[in-house]
């Protein structure tokens, strides 16, 4: 199904309905829910990038980059991905793991719903401010894309950030199901000809704990140039 058909079908704005590819989106966040990939997801999936830590490859040989030139924080580490142009932290405790449908990911190592992802999709947007106002777009991820039928979205908070001149929008939100609740943040950015979408999150009980945590995930995100 097309975007605009999708969007249409689920009584979107036909500027909603224009922004991006919502099937494949939906399908790369939500494809980990079944062990069986259908073709369009197939055509979702990314590789996964090399990671960047001790006994790889030092960052001293890469480019200086602003996440990089302020040095990482205790606890954390880096992920860089120069190839897909990316980088983000992580807490240096969790491990890297597939998550299907994604280009990179990484969890707790005890508690395996505390867990950070990225992916992207192609678009013909240049910018995050491409796709609408902040206050529009992000209900509308939210409420028609990252959440299932049988959820109910609530958006805690949402901010916009500009870094060397790029341009994020991050979000808290949970999504409650009849017997499971879970809370996360996410930042959204379009830089390479591509929608980039990080979530990093936990169960909604053990959010008030981890939520600084894993705040500081959400907010290392940058895209680089490729």
């Amino acid at each position: 199904m097309a975007a605009t058909s999708l969007a249409l079908s689920l009584g979107l704005p036909s500027a909603a309905a224009n922004n991006l590819n919502r099937h494949c989106l939906h399908n790369i966040i939500t494809c980990s829910a079944s062990e069986n990939t259908s073709p369009n997801q197939q055509g979702c999936l990314m590789r996964r990038p090399f990671l960047l830590g001790a006994g790889a490859l030092s960052l001293s040989l890469l480019p200086a980059t602003p996440l990089l030139a302020q040095g990482v924080p205790e606890n954390y580490e880096i992920f860089v991905d120069k190839r897909d142009g990316y980088s983000y932290y992580y807490p240096s405790d969790w491990r890297e793991f597939d998550f299907r449908g994604h280009d990179s990911a990484f969890k707790d190592r005890y508690l395996q719903l505390q867990n950070v992802r990225l992916s992207f999709i192609p678009t013909d947007k240049s910018d995050i401010h491409d796709l609408g106002p902040m206050e529009e777009v992000v209900p509308d991820l939210v409420k028609h894309v990252y959440s299932a039928p049988n959820q109910v979205a609530n958006i805690l908070e949402m901010k916009e950030r500009t870094t060397d001149g790029k341009n994020y929008f991050t979000f808290e939100y949970v999504l409650t199901s009849p017997n499971f609740s879970r809370a996360a943040f996410a930042t959204i950015a379009i830089a390479n000809g591509r929608h980039y979408t990080l979530i990093v999150g936990a169960n909604e009980r053990r959010w008030r704990k981890f939520r600084n945590k894993l705040k500081v995930v959400a907010d290392s995100f940058q895209v680089l140039d490729i």
